[in-house]
């Protein structure tokens, strides 16, 4: 596994939802300032438990300021990071899929990989149901890419 995946019972926070008190075991990183991991094996992907596992639905994240590294020039490359996923018994918690995805800024690697290695990420995190990873880079020498990567049981 490449980057470390938290699902500690033991540190209690308590949240409010709909009016009522909900305790976030385990969520180590929301509610606190913690720094962008240097890599995104040093990044911890936080999940909690799912709240309606009885039913499909579709959670979406999107991150339009993503960054990474061209992996043989060193240059910064920008793009859109889109994540759409079924949750099963496990969802994923946005500050620390943040984080995970900030580490990406000092990484060099093609956006093929990049849009896999997330889906395989998440996916290993918190074993949706179904999961793409849409990785869109903008132009670089007039050429923009689009990568989806698919993960399912």
């Amino acid at each position: 596994m490449r980057c470390k995946l938290q699902r500690m019972e033991t540190r209690k926070k308590v949240f409010t939802e709909h009016g009522r008190s909900v305790k976030a075991r385990g969520l180590t990183q929301l509610g606190r300032k913690v720094a962008i991991p240097k890599s995104p094996g040093a990044a911890r992907i936080e999940t909690f438990p799912n709240r309606h596992p009885n039913r499909d639905y579709t959670v979406r994240f999107e991150c339009p300021e993503f960054t990474s590294l061209c992996p043989i020039t060193g240059q910064p490359d920008f793009g859109r990071i889109t994540i759409e996923y079924v949750p099963d018994q496990r969802c994923i918690e946005s500050k620390s899929l943040k984080l995970y995805l900030g580490s990406f800024r000092n990484e060099g690697a093609f956006a093929e990989s990049i849009a896999n290695r997330i889906c395989d990420d998440l996916a290993a995190a918190c074993t949706p149901r179904r999961m793409t990873v849409i990785a869109e880079f903008t132009p670089r020498g007039g050429i923009a890419i689009r990568v989806a990567a698919e993960y399912a049981r």
